[in-house]
């Protein structure tokens, strides 16, 4: 496997969580110390970081979820090889800074890689990273310290026999892309680096910082008996109340920060199941392998709980979406082989090399209608800025619709507003906050307001949000799509 770490002796899979004091800058020398050959299987048919020597294994390193400078974002170019011998096109500088001066919340820090990304997450290039700002957190008395207040890095892994990681080989259009797959599922489930774990806990609540680090896999958590998640996060920022759910739907890359009271529990353990189909969402019924995901042990003893979930955590200034200064429409392609498997996705029908297309301007708002023509649930996921979800709009006469879109790639010539008129999803309460990541349902049409400045101070960046290599958005699970803040 490939891991994060100060060196060999202490590198581990998730990578070491990195906690940040808000306002307070880090600076982190990302180094490359990987072999010259991939343990996994890699397809260069697909646009790929490739030295111009074929030696060594390009990585670079994206903070999901910061808000900071373009030149340490992690740009998919900005690659780099063993002892930086050879750097991407828009590769700048050693040392990345993260400023630390949004709110506090979730991160996760993975590689970022064109082409290798899926790969190199595979291979176990992943961390967390929590903001704390003690002025925010204090005073909402939510559980803290080590024993209560724990991340969990969730993915689906498969093994060979002698405990080496399996990715098959051989790719859905063999002919044209001799490996690659659009998606990946394992069938062990991996919490915190260890398959199908045990926590045991005691009769109290604990914070959990939920993580899908997953390729492909969406993870629909419920607890065997009967357990409630106290939602007080979503993505990289609070909630404004707590919101109380049975079961919890998360997308590869998303967050949910949940509280478990297990002092409600009748019972002296549970599991943490899931039941979600994959492919999400007409995908195969779950089994019971990958049906379970952990397993929490919980002590007899009753004891006094500290620990209080308020009725109000964070508030942050109105989404308006009157403020918004420009409405853009995002399209999704999925293009298939004469065997109907995919060859490729597009985000607009555009490659990722192509000049840049959506220029919103920082310190704006602006509304994206996301309209998803693939079969799948795409998270979609937006660096530097932050959104909320309005409404998700079915499309009526889809396959009419599609048609004109692989036609002329214009919502508007296409007529979106006489096709988005079927039902609406309704936006789960959980997730009405600030988001980074939301899922995008096949066959629907998402608003979304999205932020390009600080949302607890409506303030715009203290950094040059213009510089090269500009940021990008894109699903977590397979396409890229550039994105330039004038």
């Amino acid at each position: 496997m490939y891991a994060y770490g100060t060196s060999k002796r202490n590198a581990t899979i998730p990578g070491p969580t990195i906690e940040a004091i808000h306002g307070i800058d880090a600076f982190v020398t990302w180094q490359n110390h990987l072999p010259s050959n991939h343990i996994l299987p890699w397809d260069p048919t697909i646009p790929t970081a490739i030295p111009r020597t074929k030696k060594g294994i390009p990585t670079v390193v994206h903070l999901h979820g910061s808000i900071g400078e373009p030149e340490s974002d992690g740009h998919a170019h900005s690659w780099f090889t063993r002892r930086f011998k050879e750097a991407g096109p828009t590769w700048t500088k050693k040392e990345y800074h993260y400023p630390n001066l949004q709110h506090p919340g979730n991160l996760w820090y993975h590689d970022h890689a064109m082409g290798l990304t899926r790969v190199n997450l595979l291979a176990g290039l992943i961390g967390a990273y929590i903001i704390r700002d003690r002025d925010v957190e204090t005073p909402l008395r939510l559980p803290c310290g080590d024993e209560f207040d724990r991340t969990l890095m969730v993915f689906d892994r498969s093994f060979l026999t002698n405990g080496s990681i399996y990715m098959n080989s051989t790719g859905n259009n063999p002919s044209i892309h001799p490996q690659w797959q659009p998606e990946y599922f394992g069938d062990a489930i991996i919490v915190n680096g260890k398959a199908w774990p045990r926590l045991t806990v005691r009769r109290r609540k604990y914070r959990f910082r939920i993580i899908n680090a997953s390729n492909a896999r969406f993870f629909r958590f419920f607890f065997s008996n009967g357990l409630k998640f106290i939602h007080v996060a979503a993505d990289s920022a609070y909630l404004e109340k707590p919101v109380i759910t049975n079961e919890t739907l998360l997308a590869p890359s998303e967050i949910a920060d949940v509280i478990i009271d297990f002092s409600k529990s009748k019972s002296d353990s549970a599991i943490l199941g899931n039941d979600a189909v994959y492919p999400y969402p007409s995908g195969d019924a779950v089994n019971e392998a990958n049906g379970k995901v952990m397993k929490f042990i919980i002590k007899k003893e009753p004891e006094l709980d500290t620990w209080r979930v308020p009725k109000t955590l964070v508030k942050y200034p109105h989404a308006d979406l009157s403020s918004a200064s420009k409405t853009r429409y995002i399209a999704m392609y999925e293009y298939t082989s004469d065997i109907d498997e995919p060859t490729h996705l597009y985000i607009n029908g555009k490659p990722f090399d192509e000049p840049v297309t959506e220029t919103p301007r920082a310190g704006t708002s602006e509304i994206w209608n996301v309209i998803n023509l693939t079969e799948d649930n795409h998270p979609l996921h937006i660096h530097l800025g932050l959104f909320k979800v309005i409404d998700q709009t079915k499309l009526v006469k889809e396959e009419e619709f599609k048609a004109c879109m692989l036609k002329l790639n214009d919502a508007i010539k296409c007529k979106i507003d006489k096709h988005a008129r079927g039902d609406k999803i309704e936006v789960p309460a959980h997730e009405k906050g600030w988001k980074n990541v939301y899922k995008m349902t096949p066959g629907f049409v998402t608003k979304i307001l999205v932020r390009f400045a600080f949302i607890h101070s409506n303030e715009s960046y203290p950094f040059d949000a213009t510089a090269q290599p500009g940021y990008v958005y894109h699903c977590h699970v397979s396409n890229i799509s550039p994105e330039q803040i004038l």
